[in-house]
């Protein structure tokens, strides 16, 4: 893959999700990223499964070197200003207050270093009545709004992955970039700053603009409803996935493929309309039908008819796939350690050369040796 950001340092101070996320986005793209971490322990999230290489941890820290140093000892504090004065990028994700007590706030770095692009990503921003409050993705979900788009009315229970955390971070690389980018034009660094708050607010644009715009408040079917997605069961238990949206076409492939013909000459289905409105009947008159054949069955008539479809995989499945399979999505490295790491590659590919190589995860304080020489190096 072209390594677009090569010659870029990136200094990741992050823990958990948000901070590691926008620094492996970075490096991805090919800049060198170098997780400082807490001496001894590290990133708390490598322990999060009872190891410091649990496979939480292993997600969001692919392509990167670790170091670990204390900035408030005076022997790492000038380590740390060494990779500052050589960085591009300095990424934190700590409440509001705690990197100036770790000596990394912004103000003390941009004087070791005028050209900094300064990261700081926080829970509810930095400023204002919930500034201080703890957030986590369930918490930034919840405030945001998106949540209530998840939560089944009837059981409420959280579903699904880590949303905001991940959003936050590409959110973060997202304007890091920018900043990076008016830097090379005026040799000036910025001082980058979002909340989890702030970016799921964005995430979920769509929901606010359909109450300030449309004077509606959606609900958790809203969309899978306006949009015509259904998930059906099938006669092996597995599952298959339907997006009709509005096309014609499309509704009356679906028709030919369950041998309903005749299926739009109902008055309750004959438009987008009133499909709509009578998508609970369309669930019931769907659902004893799929239940009739495997869902391989049904992905291949379905596929001969044009229709929307995908069967719903779960992790184990999807990589499997003919063509994840040809994409390469999965990909794989040998630690010198932990052995082999595999992991889903980049999905931006340039001029047509799609990225395959990963560095994996590195363990706690692995390259302090060829980070320290590096600096050596630049001061001889």
């Amino acid at each position: 893959m072209a390594n677009v950001l090569q010659g870029i340092r990136v200094l990741e101070q992050g823990t958990f999700i948000t901070g590691p996320a926008a620094g492996m986005l970075l490096g991805d793209l090919g800049a060198d990223v170098i997780k400082i971490e807490q001496p001894g322990t590290g990133d708390p999230f490598r322990a999060y499964q009872g190891s410091y290489y649990a496979p939480h941890f292993q997600a969001y820290n692919r392509n990167k070197r670790s170091i670990t140093l204390d900035a408030r000892k005076p022997d790492d504090l000038e380590t740390f200003d060494a990779l500052v004065r050589s960085a591009d990028v300095y990424i934190q994700n700590f409440r509001p207050g705690v990197a100036e007590r770790l000596n990394a706030g912004e103000a003390r770095l941009r004087t070791i270093n005028a050209g900094l692009v300064y990261c700081s990503i926080s829970g509810f921003g930095a400023t204002g009545p919930a500034a201080g409050r703890p957030a986590y993705d369930n918490v930034a979900q919840a405030a945001s709004g998106f949540l209530s788009l998840l939560v089944h009315p009837d059981n409420p229970r959280v579903l699904g992955p880590a949303l905001a955390d991940a959003v936050t971070g590409f959110y973060a690389a997202y304007g890091i970039l920018g900043a990076l980018v008016e830097r090379a034009r005026t040799g000036v660094g910025r001082k980058v700053e979002l909340s989890m708050l702030e970016a799921m607010t964005h995430f979920n644009v769509d929901a606010f603009t359909q109450f300030y715009q449309g004077e509606h408040v959606p609900g958790p079917y809203t969309r899978a409803s306006v949009s015509q997605s259904y998930v059906l069961a099938c006669a092996d238990g597995k599952r298959v996935a339907l997006h009709m949206s509005s096309p014609e076409k499309f509704w009356q492939a679906l028709a030919d493929a369950i041998g309903q013909p005749g299926l739009l000459r109902d008055p309750r289905f004959a438009s987008r309309d009133q499909r709509i409105a009578n998508q609970e009947a369309l669930i019931d008159l769907l659902a004893p039908i799929f239940r009739s054949r495997s869902r391989e069955a049904w992905c291949a008539l379905l596929e001969s008819h044009d229709v929307p479809h995908a069967p719903v995989y779960d992790a184990s499945e999807a990589l499997e796939d003919p063509q994840a399979r040809h994409l390469g999505l999965l990909v794989s490295a040998e630690h010198p350690q932990m052995g082999t790491f595999r992991t889903v590659r980049s999905p931006v590919s340039y001029d047509g050369e799609r990225p395959g190589a990963v560095r994996p995860p590195p363990v706690v304080d692995e390259h302090r040796d060829a980070i320290l020489a590096e600096l050596n190096a630049r001061d001889t």
